[in-house]
């Protein structure tokens, strides 16, 4: 198979072998599908013109975004800020429709995380379910 396409092309650095097919076509140009003849000399002279890459901006992601607030979510405070969070939304189910305060925050908020200040978050791990902020 390659004796039979074999060819020999000329180019501006002579001549050279290539693979070559030519497909004929009736009353327009041949086909053809050529497959080296490209001179691997080094080009002394070439230019390469590298482009920067353009600067990627990436928005912030929205948690860091609430932290950033530097506010509780449940009772505003703003000292002593923290996150709490769960594995996952469907671990809030086992509460069933007697929700605490805090789970229903985060279901509404579709949320996995909570930004909350100290004082909520040792409510939240003491189970206390009423949403009074004293």
């Amino acid at each position: 198979m390659a004796a039979r396409h074999k060819a020999v092309i000329q180019t501006p650095h002579g001549l050279r072998t290539c693979f070559e097919v030519r497909v004929e076509r009736k009353d327009r140009k041949p086909l053809v599908a050529r497959f080296g003849g490209i001179p691997l000399k080094r080009r002394k002279d070439a230019v390469i013109n590298d482009r920067a890459p353009g600067e990627i901006t990436y928005p912030r992601k929205e948690l860091i975004t609430r932290l950033l607030k530097g506010r509780c979510e449940i009772c505003e405070r703003k000292d002593n800020i923290r996150v709490h969070h769960i594995r996952k939304l469907a671990d809030l189910e086992r509460y069933g429709s007697d929700r605490p305060f805090w789970a229903e925050k985060m279901v509404t908020m579709r949320r996995k995380a909570l930004v909350v200040c100290n004082h909520c978050h040792n409510r939240i791990h003491t189970k206390q379910t009423t949403s009074n902020t004293t």
